[in-house]
Formats: C-alpha cells, sequence, structure tokens
C-alpha cells in the first residue's frame, strides 16, 4: 500500500523548502521525501536477500518502488533488481533440477552441479570486468610501455576496489569495476535508502585505497630507487586528490554530501593551509569546490563529524603523498 502523501504545509527535511502535495522528492534540492522510510525497506529487503527469502525480498523492494519517483534512478534499478530476483527465484528452482539429476554420478556430484551452473563461473570471472580492464592495460602499455602501464592500471584497480569492498561489506549492491580507457573507472551500485554518511563513506574509500597504493609505490622507491615507483606513486597521489574535488560526479562531489555549512566552510580552510604547507596547488582547487558547495542548496541540517575526519585524513595523506613528483630522481635509493 502506498504511503499517504505530505501534509500542504510539509517541509522537506534537507532544504526545509515546502513540498509540493504528494510529492516524493523536494522540488529545490531533490532529496527524496520519503527517505527514511525508504532507508528501512531498503534494510529490510537486503536481510531476506541475505537469507535468500527471494519472494519477500523482491516484495519489500516494490513496496519502496510506491515511494519513488518513476524517473529516479532509484525506481529504474529496483525495477531492475525485482526482474532480477523473480529471474533468480526460477534459477533456484532450476537448480534443485540440476541437484536430483547430478546426484546420480554419485561423488561426482559437485563437479557436474558447479559445470551445469554457469552463473558460478560468471560470477567469478565477471566478462564485462575482465575485458574493459585488458583494454584499459593495453591502452596505457601502448602509451608507456608494459610496466608503467600495468602499474597504473593496478593503481586504478585499487581505488576502484576500494569503493566495491566497502559497498560489499555494507551488504550493499555493487557491480565489479567497468575501465574506460583513457577516462578512468567506475562502480556501479544500489545506493537506495543508503544515508549520506555512507554515501560519503563509500565515496571517500576509493581514494583512501589510492593513497594506500600511491603509499607503497613510495616505499618501493625508497627501498630500490627505480624511478618508476616514483612516477607512479606522484601520479597516483594526484590523480586521488583531484577525484576529491567536491564537484560533479567526482567522488569529492559524493563525500561532501554528508557535511553541513560549517564543515564545508573547515573543510575549504583547511585546504588552504594544506595548499601552503604541502606547496600543493592542486589543493587550492578542493578549497574552492568545498566554499562554493557551502553555499549549495542540498546541505544536511545535521553535521557529520565522522565524514569530515575521513574527508580532511585523506586529503592531507594525498596531499604529503602528491608532492613526491617534486623530489630529486635519486633522492629514493642511498
Amino acid at each position: 500500500m502506498a504511503s499517504s502523501p505530505p501534509d500542504l504545509n510539509q517541509e522537506c527535511s534537507r532544504c526545509k523548502s515546502v513540498l509540493a502535495p504528494g510529492a516524493l522528492a523536494c522540488g529545490s534540492c531533490h532529496s527524496l521525501v520519503h527517505a527514511a522510510r525508504l532507508e528501512q525497506l531498503a534494510a529490510g529487503a537486503r536481510l531476506h536477500e541475505k537469507r535468500n527469502e527471494i519472494a519477500q525480498a523482491r516484495a519489500v523492494w516494490l513496496k519502496a518502488l510506491e515511494l519513488l519517483p518513476p524517473d529516479s534512478a532509484q525506481a529504474e534499478w529496483i525495477r531492475g533488481n525485482a526482474k532480477r530476483l523473480e529471474a533468480s527465484a526460477v534459477s533456484a528452482s532450476a537448480a534443485d533440477a540440476h541437484v536430483t539429476w547430478a546426484s546420480k554420478f554419485g561423488p561426482l556430484a559437485p563437479l557436474f552441479i558447479l559445470l551445469a551452473n554457469g552463473k558460478f563461473l560468471l560470477a567469478l570471472f565477471k566478462l564485462k570486468f575482465l575485458l574493459s580492464l585488458g583494454a584499459f592495460v593495453a591502452f596505457y602499455w601502448a602509451l608507456y610501455g608494459a610496466r608503467f602501464g600495468v602499474g597504473f592500471a593496478i593503481l586504478i584497480l585499487i581505488h576502484e576496489m576500494g569503493h566495491f569492498v566497502d559497498i560489499k561489506r555494507r551488504g550493499l549492491p555493487a557491480d565489479m569495476p567497468v575501465f574506460l580507457p583513457g577516462l578512468g573507472a567506475y562502480v556501479r551500485w544500489g545506493a537506495l535508502g543508503v544515508s549520506a554518511q555512507t554515501r560519503s563513506f563509500v565515496s571517500l574509500a576509493g581514494p583512501l585505497a589510492g593513497c594506500i597504493g600511491a603509499a607503497v609505490c613510495a616505499l618501493l622507491w625508497i627501498k630500490t630507487g627505480d624511478t618508476l615507483w616514483l612516477g607512479l606513486a606522484s601520479l597516483s597521489a594526484i590523480l586521488n586528490l583531484l577525484n576529491l574535488i567536491p564537484i560533479w560526479v567526482l567522488d569529492g562531489g559524493q563525500a561532501i554530501g554528508a557535511l553541513n555549512k560549517s564543515e564545508r566552510i573547515v573543510l575549504s580552510a583547511a585546504a588552504v593551509l594544506f595548499a601552503a604547507f604541502f606547496s600543493q596547488p592542486l589543493l587550492l582547487l578542493v578549497a574552492a569546490g568545498a566554499a562554493y558547495r557551502a553555499y549549495s542548496k542540498d546541505i544536511p541540517a545535521a553535521p557529520s563529524h565522522a565524514a569530515t575526519a575521513y574527508y580532511l585524513s585523506v586529503l592531507a595523506a594525498l596531499g604529503y603523498l602528491s608532492r613526491l613528483a617534486a623530489l630529486p630522481a635519486t633522492g629514493g635509493h642511498g
């Protein structure tokens, strides 16, 4: 049953704009009117999925669909997920038939079940992931040589797996990364009913993983003196730093959504200080973006000190690592 429409004078919980009668999303900041209820439904549906209660999970997702604008990305995802669950229920019935058939082979039954269930192999080796990663490696291999091309691709993979692992550990649906040669990569995930703070943490998990990858490369440079590691470390740090600019679809643009106005001002001021301390002017772009977003309409009422601390920590670490490009090429080996 669909929930009753909001009262005539109901306000948006985020930007305090007056909502239109029956609105499912705020006309000013586009936040979902029933976000809290949607988060509850999504949690319940995911719990049913975890317990392999396919029919119940599908019913809850469809109930959440009634609270979403029909043309929203979340509604599109739910419709697709409902179809997936329906197909999964059919596959489960087919799998039972496979088990009954394969049991005739005695000790070899598990092998026949494994070979018959192509979805297992598909889940293990996602074709789109492997093909796009291969094309990504080949592209940079051709441009910069095998060592740098493979190393750079691995660092981008580490960044994307940071997002993927953080999403999956929260029990949320996510696809393996897809790579776009010359452009970058992305992880598609189901963010329905997810809080702004969780979105922020997921967005920052990529730059954090990229920061760790850059740090490992820096340590290898110090150990070996091989300038390949210096180049990979500094490039990874710079790219992850640029990704923290709080604009558009960059990770920083998603991460800042959990910060209120005062926290965005603190982020802007801290980025200016980091720029001076680390002699890294790229940090001024982060400062400018945070200052601009301090006056946008998507500012939450409640602060998120955890997201702010997370953002500042990763920003400072990447600011430090990004200075490696300015160091002497022989400085890593005694």
